[in-house]
């Protein structure tokens, strides 16, 4: 952590030390573009639950170090949807960090969460990025954004059986689904055997991460899935058929 002159942390130069640690390398505007999400995160944080997160350097870590993996997977050019996106995780760190070089959907059920998705995108002046309101099984019938994307990212939003339900229509055939786990997500994987054969994916590869916060690691890892085939017009079911027979 860099430390300023008045012995706080130094928020920039410490993004710049952390992102390079993984590899990554953030120009002075993404870097600044960071400062103002972190600041507006704070701030609505205030009014609305966006996140438990409120230490300055845990937000660093925990949440842009976090996420800014995930760019590693995804290309220039390639059309995004962030399903479940809460409070813009990972769907505005990737617009951030590709600077307009992809089209990125973020979509979330919750309108108020979206009201600060709109402030963020105004004041980063983020371009590319749109908003989508909806449940994410209902939005995934619509033919507008129904196997439409080259990759679908979600963080933190359900167990694997379930959340392939939601993201896999989505998907362009040969498309990808990156999404984000712990780091222990073998059990995980097993329980979905039967969806990924009803919803024609599969698990291609898993890369793993870590992260040290205040001297505790954090195992964590990112799920590549490729859907095979195009998917039946019976997925997504609805919400209640989803959660209480779950595809197992």
């Amino acid at each position: 952590m860099k430390i300023d002159l008045n012995g706080n942390m130094d928020f920039i130069a410490t993004l710049k030390e952390e992102s390079e640690s993984i590899g990554i390398a953030l120009d002075e505007c993404a870097l600044l573009k960071f400062q103002k999400y972190k600041d507006l995160l704070v701030e609505w944080n205030q009014k609305m639950n966006l996140t438990a997160i409120t230490d300055e350097y845990q937000i660093l870590m925990k949440h842009f170090i976090d996420c800014l993996e995930i760019t590693k997977y995804i290309k220039k050019g390639e059309k995004v949807i962030d399903v479940g996106t809460g409070a813009g995780f990972p769907g505005i760190v990737i617009a951030i960090f590709f600077n307009s070089n992809v089209e990125i959907t973020l979509l979330d059920s919750l309108n108020k969460r979206l009201l600060f998705l709109e402030e963020v995108i105004k004041k980063l002046d983020l371009k590319n990025v749109k908003i989508v309101h909806g449940r994410a099984e209902e939005v995934a019938r619509n033919a507008e954004y129904r196997e439409q994307y080259d990759v679908v990212v979600s963080r933190a939003v359900a167990n694997l059986h379930v959340l392939l339900e939601y993201d896999i229509g989505y998907a362009k055939i040969n498309g990808r689904l990156l999404l984000m786990k712990s780091g222990n997500v073998e059990e995980e994987i097993k329980l979905a055997t039967k969806a990924m054969s009803a919803l024609k994916c599969k698990v291609v590869k898993k890369y793993e991460y870590k992260y040290v916060v205040n001297k505790e690691e954090y195992t964590r890892c990112i799920l590549e899935i490729m859907k095979k085939e195009k998917t039946l017009e019976k997925y997504p079911r609805n919400y209640g058929q989803i959660t209480k027979k779950p595809l197992l």
